[in-house]
């Protein structure tokens, strides 16, 4: 009998569009090995989660709820194996200020930033700058002022009821680091997976860019020197281990003309969409999307029977 995998999909946060196509994807992926069910949730609480049917579950969402911690919570209070970060990893993932602090405290370079103020004319950050939510993903509400005036603009729009955080724009290629924890012969240890570089036809790499224009251009094993392609998969890796996360990640960096590569943030939970990069990487490296799917869910079940878990 095949062993059975609940995804879940959906959740409330503002990106739960693009958790539902890729639950969609990493279920299709599943389901040749696996016995799968599949559903899209908003928020259930413990009793709701605990009937719905799966052996190992599979979370497969975006943001502040469903991968921040809440859901984790929720996750580890059922007893199942899981896919993914525990609550403590996924919030500080999830919490970019806080990442941007680890980073700093491992000697892994970051942009200077500091908590924006709604309403304030200025930041202590000079432009040209990035106001973002501290607590989203995919680049959601991100907004690049160039000038002092827009800063104050961009400031005066802003909602009082996120913590939004205002960081130096630093220009420069963006390369992104996929992580994936190895099979059980290696215990699951993060290894990195092929570079990404990612340039936006035009503008910034924000959820338009993303998910919407369809004129993103992904180079794999990009043209950059070695020096720098071993520094960002080292910098992930410390990054990623210091924060505890396990199974798979994405970590994002941009490589400045001058210096050396700077840390964005760190995806604890990255998509399986057809423009997702974890599953872009994997495939260059030689593994299908049934391949990595596969071998999460294993991972999460060898976690659970390690720790004497359900």
């Amino acid at each position: 009998m095949k062993e059975s995998v609940l995804v879940l999909g959906g959740g409330p946060d503002r990106e739960r569009e693009i958790s539902v196509q890729s639950a969609e994807a990493v279920a299709g992926a599943l389901r040749e090995s696996y016995d799968v069910t599949l559903e899209i949730i908003d928020t259930p609480d413990g009793a709701e989660l605990g009937a719905m049917r799966g052996e190992v579950i599979f979370p497969v969402l975006h943001g502040p709820w469903g991968e921040g911690g809440p859901l984790q919570d929720l996750l580890e209070a059922d007893g199942r194996p899981y896919v993914g970060c525990g609550p403590k990893a996924a919030r500080m993932g999830m919490d970019k200020l806080a990442t941007k602090l680890l980073a700093a405290r491992l000697g892994v370079p970051t942009a200077p930033a500091a908590i924006a103020v709604p309403g304030a004319r200025s930041t202590p950050i000079p432009a040209p700058l990035v106001i973002k939510p501290t607590h989203e993903g995919s680049s959601v509400g991100l907004m690049v002022c160039r000038s002092e005036t827009s800063v104050t603009e961009a400031l005066a729009g802003i909602d009082r009821d996120r913590v939004w955080l205002v960081e130096s724009l630093v220009a420069g290629r963006e390369i992104t680091v996929g992580m994936l924890g190895g099979d059980e012969s290696d215990q699951g240890n993060l290894h990195a997976l092929p570079l990404v570089e990612i340039t936006p036809a035009s503008g910034v790499y924000d959820y338009e860019a993303k998910y919407k224009r369809g004129d993103t251009l992904y180079a794999l094993n990009p043209d950059i020197p070695a020096s720098f392609a071993s520094q960002v998969a080292s910098d992930a890796l410390t990054v990623a281990n210091a924060m505890g996360i396990r199974h798979m990640a994405r970590v994002d960096f941009i490589l400045p003309p001058n210096g050396e590569p700077i840390l964005l943030e760190v995806n604890t939970c990255p998509g399986f969409t057809a423009t997702s990069l974890l599953p872009k990487a994997a495939a260059r490296a030689g593994l299908t999307l049934p391949e990595v799917c596969g071998r999460l869910v294993r991972l999460a079940a060898t976690d659970r029977a390690k720790t004497g878990g359900a």
